[in-house]
């Protein structure tokens, strides 16, 4: 198999890379937006990146892939406990939103859309939805007691059962599971990455990601479980909807992030996000209320959007040549977690769309529209020390000289400056990386290279 799917090198050499499929369809690689690859391929391109980024260019620095959150390492009771109390409402405790890891705000606002999908239903199947929480019940109060190896082939067995009704609850339309269990792309990616690892038996038997078994079982155990469909857009509800509400409401409003706001509607809209109420933002909402709730999202961020292994390689992307800045910073965009590339993605957006109305401009009729003077320079001033920066602890690290803080200060807007303007094409992914991932996929797994190709060629 592996001799029937391969590139035609001969193109290689000239920057065009095509492929051919089993099928013996050619399929040339063409620039495509991060956002539209599989998971295991943005796994993979990670490493890619990685691997030119230490070949190709020096930073000064110490390079290391960010870790994707802590809530993928929770134990299989925490799991179950978690699933069972999602119909409480007293969550006044626990915060759904503000100053936790930005994998479970993402992880929350997938369980608040389950729950509004869930309500839509009609009696009959939300009774069903109801058994279901039972089911948990029982698997939680089972999962108490350490089972044999014999046991835990029936745990999964439950477990899977469960799962596929919860997901049923998701989506009214969707076909029996039986059916739907044996078809590639059966059950929704939002689903797929709430998996953890007792699960995994689940995903097998969806067949959504099974690359081959392969000699490296440390890393490629991994790629079992990431699916060969693109991950669902990873944006936080409280980003997402404060950036609509700005760029319907406020595009014209003089200076949308340095007015003041009332902190007792801040901190109310706040309160209400954290406490998983579906808030919708409108008319009546302040533009720096939601201005002021947007940059305190972003700043109590346990860990920085741009994380903090990447710190020192953003900061240092400024002392390369003009022409080598925008490439550095395209590979190190790729190092970040997919819900931190998506969460950048879409700020950047709403960025780029708040700089383009920063100056007077003229309608059709002569009359004059007032600027918000909000100059890219000016966004990045405002974001850049919330995007990127060091744990503000006594960390020898961080106690440096005032003067270097202050040209750190400035590189740091220089990078989110930098990022705005090409925000374009920072989430491009250019044929001869795509090319690399492809030919690291085929050593290993030729079958899942063929699929990725048909998709392609279907796109």
């Amino acid at each position: 198999m592996g001799d029937s799917v391969f590139l035609d090198r001969q193109n290689s050499y000239l920057g065009d890379f095509t492929w051919s499929s089993l099928s013996g369809r050619s399929v040339r690689l063409t620039p495509v937006a991060i956002q539209s690859l599989s998971e295991l391929e943005r796994a993979r391109l990670q490493e890619v990146a990685y691997t030119r980024l230490l070949q190709d260019y020096d930073l000064g620095c110490q390079i290391t892939i960010p870790k994707d959150g802590q809530k993928r390492k929770k134990s299989l009771r925490r799991k179950l406990d978690s699933l069972g109390k999602e119909k409480s409402k007293d969550k006044e405790c626990v915060p759904q939103a503000f100053s936790i890891p930005l994998s479970q705000v993402i992880a929350n606002d997938r369980a608040h859309r389950q729950r509004q999908d869930a309500y839509r239903l009609d009696p009959p199947q939300r009774e069903e939805h109801k058994d279901s929480s039972d089911l948990v019940s029982s698997i939680l109060q089972f999962a108490t007691k350490r089972p044999s190896n014999k046991e835990l082939s029936s745990s999964n067995s439950s477990l899977s059962s469960t799962s596929e009704t919860a997901n049923e609850s998701t989506s009214p339309n969707t076909p029996e599971s039986a059916p739907r269990v044996r078809r590639r792309g059966g059950m929704s990616v939002d689903s797929i990455t709430d998996l953890d690892d007792n699960q995994s038996r689940l995903l097998e038997a969806l067949q959504l990601s099974l690359p081959a078994e392969t000699p490296s079982k440390k890393e490629k155990h991994r790629d079992k479980r990431l699916s060969l469909n693109p991950i669902y857009r990873q944006v936080p509800r409280v980003v997402d909807s404060c950036c609509q509400h700005i760029e319907k409401y406020g595009l014209q409003t003089v200076g949308i992030f340095r007015v003041g706001s009332s902190k007792k509607r801040v901190r109310q809209l706040r309160e209400e996000f954290d406490r998983g109420v579906d808030v919708q933002l409108d008319e009546e909402h302040s533009v720096h209320d939601v201005a002021a709730l947007l940059k305190e999202f972003l700043r109590d961020m346990p860990d920085p959007l741009l994380t903090r292994e990447l710190y020192t390689a953003f900061i240092n992307t400024t002392l390369l040549e003009l022409d080598e800045q925008q490439s550095v910073t395209q590979l190190l965009i790729y190092l970040l977690p997919a819900c931190n590339s998506d969460t950048l993605h879409r700020l950047l957006e709403f960025l780029s769309t708040v700089a383009d109305h920063a100056n007077d401009q003229h309608a059709k009729d002569g009359q004059e529209i007032p600027g918000n003077k909000m100059t890219s320079l000016n966004l990045a001033t405002i974001f850049g020390p919330n995007l990127l920066h060091k744990q503000k602890s006594s960390d020898k690290e961080f106690s440096v000289q005032s003067s270097a803080r202050a040209e750190e200060s400035t590189a740091v807007i220089a990078v989110l400056q930098r990022m705005i303007a090409g925000r374009q094409t920072l989430f491009m992914v250019p044929p001869d990386l795509q090319n690399e991932v492809l030919m690291s996929l085929l050593e290993t797994d030729p079958d899942v290279v063929d699929y990725l190709l048909r998709r392609k060629a279907s796109q």
